[in-house]
């Protein structure tokens, strides 16, 4: 089974108050809660500056084995000290164990969406539950919201309220163009009726998440996607 939710007891340094904290399950792929493994013995460090990198925590699925990327926990105290909480490294694959045959889809679990971090948390998921791999957050810049890669697969998320326009359809998919690879495009605010059009003529699946974490599809070629998974 997968990993279960955990608590540890959290000390903030600015204000010595101690605060109890649960670690949140995200569904992996396979349908099964993963939790990151939090470490009891370890000291958790005020967050001073954001670097997108270090937001990010390898953690491994009981169930099917595989390690996907999560955010890394977070305690919030009411002096107004944000508080990284300690992880504990997660064990590495036994390479005597034989491969696991992958499988079916198991229904989507979502993650509601609360903010713009969510937001790239929710896509995630969603394309992990479609069976890509290795999905995490990009260093590139896109003309807007966050670029985010797959083994094979090149994906954009816009948590901003602004409909995504022609101008961000065309700059995701010549990027993904370089690199061979297809693209989506996620969007809170959904698309300009130009962009739209030129998604279909790109052949870019659109899709807007809802308040609940459930990617919708908007244009065809999401369709296919959302019903056919990684190819």
């Amino acid at each position: 089974m997968g990993a279960m939710s955990e608590s540890v007891s959290v000390r903030c340094p600015a204000c010595r108050r101690e605060h109890v904290y649960t670690a949140p399950a995200y569904p992996c792929a396979c349908g099964a809660p993963v939790a990151p493994p939090l470490d009891p013995a370890g000291t958790a460090t005020p967050v001073t500056h954001r670097a997108w990198d270090d937001e990010w925590v390898g953690v491994r699925c009981g169930a099917c084995d595989h390690e996907s990327q999560w955010p890394r926990p977070e305690l919030g105290c009411p002096c107004g000290t944000v508080l990284l909480v300690p992880v504990a490294r997660t064990a590495t694959r036994d390479e005597a164990q034989p491969p696991r045959t992958p499988a079916p889809r198991r229904p989507f679990q979502p993650v509601m969406i609360r903010t713009a971090r969510d937001a790239v948390t929710a896509a995630a998921v969603y394309l992990r539950w479609l069976g890509y791999r290795d999905v995490h957050r990009s260093g590139r810049r896109p003309t807007s919201g966050v670029a985010v890669t797959a083994d094979g697969l090149l994906a954009q998320v816009d948590p901003t309220v602004e409909p995504a326009s022609l101008r961000d359809v065309e700059c995701l998919w010549l990027t993904a163009m370089a690199e061979s690879v297809p693209c989506v495009y996620f969007t809170l605010a959904g698309y300009s009726p130009d962009a739209r059009a030129r998604a279909d003529s790109l052949g870019v699946p659109l899709f807007v998440l809802d308040l609940t974490g459930t990617p919708q599809p908007v244009n065809s070629l999401a369709d296919e996607l959302d019903a056919a998974g990684a190819s």
